[in-house]
């Protein structure tokens, strides 16, 4: 029996999972690190921090017994690494949920906003890389003129574990660097930061092998002799092929620090949505995705700075006690900003009807369902179709948040045996580069079994369908007001 590892760089930690060939999870180690908020809107990590809980997983694993033979890499999108011509970090990474960006992404909208859009399909994101670069360019410029290597956090791990200087497609078009319909990098958007391809990672299919963990790491973290590691997913696309979603009218809603709406879609459609559009780690396939950025981070704030005396499992009981609405409470989860549908790097978390007999059920019930407004959101701008919806990360293990979710959609939600997400996605990648499996479909078919299906509260759907236009109403009230305050 082979075994592989799935490795997914996260937010808050990197988790593997060793799994064997038919897909099942033997062994699994998360290792925590910490978020720099330096500032409102800012978001750092130290690189080396996910390096080091990487070892530390593998070794956890490798030290049971099994002996791995390939490992696939899932991350944290949109991510900023910069390397120095002697392979040293030259700053904390900006994350995902950094928003600093704001006046770079003008900046970028007004020069080559089009460029962006036609090369890309998306518009400028002050969240995502590009934007990023252009504030260290502008504001750390003696940095700048040191950056030698540019990529994103998944690969910077993978190039510590093998010294291999490559991304793949699925997290590459996240970068707004990457001309997604001709698969290689956007020469005219990288002129414009005065960047060279050189300095940015060779671009590789998800399943293909990207390289081979270093001699002197395979003896450190107790691995087998050629140890592969695959190109792997960003982390929605690993997630995506973890919940078996690969054909048009497939979605994924995944609960995780952020919440994500993720759906396939053809390739003539690439360019008639609104929602955001990336590759797929199918070759040649697409998807849009929706993401509201205050997932499980609204509900591990509420934890940790507002209830601060509750389990997760407690904050459930809880929020079961409240009734649908929260007694009038509701909440916008835009703890930094939002992107779908609104892109408002300025929005902030809100809450609103509170009255002196408002509870901390009510508190936390309206957090669990301002979310699942902004999936709503989210979902409402897929192409019209009929859709299967399998549900994913920390947040689907709630029995409440699932109907609630469910409900607000008024659609089925379904989970899947396999609850291990990205790790599962990417560990499929290296079966299939391993040649357990043909293709990416067939291991899908043979590995992802559903589990339960959640279906809607109907008491609840006519409530819900009320609450929703309010939910967005309070948006659009407070619009002018998030951009005034920011700039106070």
């Amino acid at each position: 029996m082979k075994y592989y590892l799935g490795i997914d760089i996260g937010t808050s930690g990197t988790k593997a999972v060793c799994f064997d060939e038919q897909g099942k999870a033997c062994c699994s180690k998360t290792e925590e690190y910490e978020m720099f908020v330096l500032k409102p809107g800012y978001a750092e990590e130290n690189p080396f921090d996910w390096f080091t809980a990487t070892k530390k997983v593998i070794s956890y694993i490798t030290n049971q017994g099994y002996e791995i033979s390939g490992i696939g890499l899932s991350g944290q999108m949109h991510g900023l690494v910069l390397l120095d011509d002697k392979d040293q970090i030259l700053r904390n990474s900006i994350i995902w949920c950094d928003n600093r960006a704001i006046l770079e992404a003008e900046e970028l909208k007004k020069n080559i906003g089009n460029l962006v859009l036609q090369y890309t399909g998306n518009e400028v994101v002050p969240s995502f890389t590009l934007a990023k670069l252009l504030w260290v360019k502008n504001n750390e410029p003696e940095i700048f003129q040191k950056i030698h290597k540019i990529m994103l956090p998944k690969d910077y791990v993978r190039y510590m574990l093998t010294h291999s200087f490559t991304t793949e497609y699925s997290d590459a078009s996240g970068m707004q660097m990457v001309d997604i319909f001709q698969k290689k990098y956007a020469k005219p958007i990288l002129d414009y930061l005065e960047i060279k391809e050189e300095q940015l990672p060779i671009l590789k299919e998800s399943y293909e092998i990207s390289g081979y963990v270093c001699k002197d790491l395979v003896r450190e973290l107790n691995l087998k002799e050629h140890c592969f590691v695959v190109g792997g997913a960003g982390d929605q696309a690993a997630a995506a092929l973890g919940n078996g979603i690969v054909e048009f009218g497939d979605v994924s809603l995944v609960l995780g620090s952020s919440g994500v709406v993720f759906s396939p879609i053809l390739k003539g459609q690439a360019k008639q949505t609104n929602l955001q559009i990336f590759m797929h780690a199918i070759p040649d396939t697409y998807h849009v995705m929706g993401v509201t950025n205050g997932c499980g981070l609204s509900y591990k704030w509420v934890k940790e700075e507002v209830i601060q005396d509750k389990s997760y499992l407690e904050l459930n009981e809880f929020a079961c006690q409240s009734p649908p609405l929260s007694n009038g409470v509701f909440y916008l989860p835009y703890l930094n900003g939002e992107r779908t549908p609104h892109m408002d790097p300025y929005a902030t978390g809100t809450w609103i009807g509170i009255r002196q007999n408002t509870t901390q059920k009510d508190l936390i019930r309206s957090v669990l369902e301002g979310v699942a407004y902004s999936l709503k959101d989210c979902f409402t701008c897929l192409p019209k179709t009929e859709y299967h919806i399998h549900i994913t990360g920390g947040g689907a293990k709630g029995d409440l948040w699932r109907e609630i979710i469910a409900s607000v959609l008024n659609c089925p939600v379904t989970r899947i045996q396999q609850d291990e997400g990205g790790a599962l996605g990417v560990a499929i990648l290296a079966m299939v580069a391993d040649q357990v499996y043909p293709s990416i479909k067939d291991a899908i078919a043979h590995i992802i079994r559903p589990l339960d299906v959640v279906k809607p509260n109907l008491t609840w759907v006519d409530l819900y369908k009320k609450g929703h236009p309010l939910y967005q109403n309070i948006y659009q009230s407070l619009k002018e007001f998030y951009k005034k305050a920011f700039k106070i």
